[in-house]
């Protein structure tokens, strides 16, 4: 059996060494023993669960009509809803029409010389991204976590049979936002690491905190391309974990937005505006299905 070190089962789930260690003293991590003061822990050992945490309606809603793969609810309408805004802002040719038509009936539907394979796939990936953020929205947001959906949302893409595109993994060239500079790539895993760290010490999170983390998400660019997708789709993971309402960035918002994101730390008001603004629609929704918020 392969083993670890504290520091690296800290690392993989985004806690500190000591609660590692006193995981580790409690019994508390199947399998782990120490060898003098070294503690030993199997590689494929999990987090050990804490108590169980308080499910917003929304979140409970979203995982019964999931698994009911029932059609016309919220969990229905999220989907094409996200998917097709989050694709439409980082360039996809599809419209809503046959992003609906793909989660629908698992087909293509009309399609038109412009239509890009990419696209589709893209959108077919971003509807299981999805799902990965229902499943685990209580859990706490890690490196692996973070990861996963990026392989998720890149698989089988043409990006994924490049030998320089790391999919699932940290960006291994520089890149950059327009005019804008990243973090350089073997700065990446340390400004991820501070990042989630500073996120998850926090005893209570606001609105603001989830604007500052997805701001510091997409300054550091972690990834050759797909940051956009997936940073938006932490946010909702955040908003279902913490029970604050989601949004959606739709095309009236999209200059909205990438103004905010570049004036975040100067002028906060433009991104929270934006934002508001689309939480606001998105509660328009949440009544028209009848559904609660904390």
């Amino acid at each position: 059996m392969e083993y670890i070190s504290v520091s690296q089962f800290a690392e993989k789930y985004g806690i500190s060494e000591r609660t590692a260690r006193n995981y580790c003293a409690t019994g508390k991590i199947e399998g782990a023993f120490l060898t003098g003061k070294t503690w030993n822990i199997p590689a494929e050992a999990a987090l050990p669960k804490r108590g169980k945490k308080k499910v917003s309606p929304l979140l409970a809603t979203l995982r019964k009509q999931k698994d009911a793969r029932m059609k016309g609810g919220i969990y229905h309408r999220l989907q094409i809803d996200l998917t097709y805004n989050s694709n439409h802002i980082e360039g996809s040719r599809l419209t809503k029409e046959q992003t609906r038509y793909i989660f629908e009936t698992n087909t293509l539907g009309i399609t038109t010389e412009n239509t890009r394979i990419d696209d589709i796939m893209e959108t077919v990936n971003h509807f299981r991204c999805i799902d990965y953020v229902i499943d685990h929205a209580t859990e706490r947001i890690t490196e692996t976590h973070i990861k996963q959906l990026h392989l998720i949302l890149k698989t089988n893409t043409s990006d994924s049979r490049k030998s320089w595109f790391a999919v699932g993994e940290y960006k291994r060239l520089a890149n950059a936002v327009g005019e804008e500079e990243t973090a350089q790539p073997e700065e990446v895993h340390r400004q991820m690491k501070s990042l989630l760290a500073d996120y998850n010490a926090l005893k209570q999170v606001a609105f603001d905190d989830l604007l500052d983390f997805h701001v510091r998400f997409e300054r550091i660019h972690p990834f050759q391309d797909g940051n956009g997708r997936v940073g938006r789709l932490l946010l909702f993971w955040q908003c279902l974990q913490t029970g604050i309402v989601p949004f959606i960035i739709t095309e009236d918002l999209r200059l909205f937005y990438y103004r905010g994101i570049q004036n975040w730390g100067k002028i906060n008001g433009y991104l929270r505006d934006t934002c508001l603004t689309a939480q606001d629609n998105f509660k328009v929704m949440l009544g028209y299905f009848g559904i609660k918020t904390i």
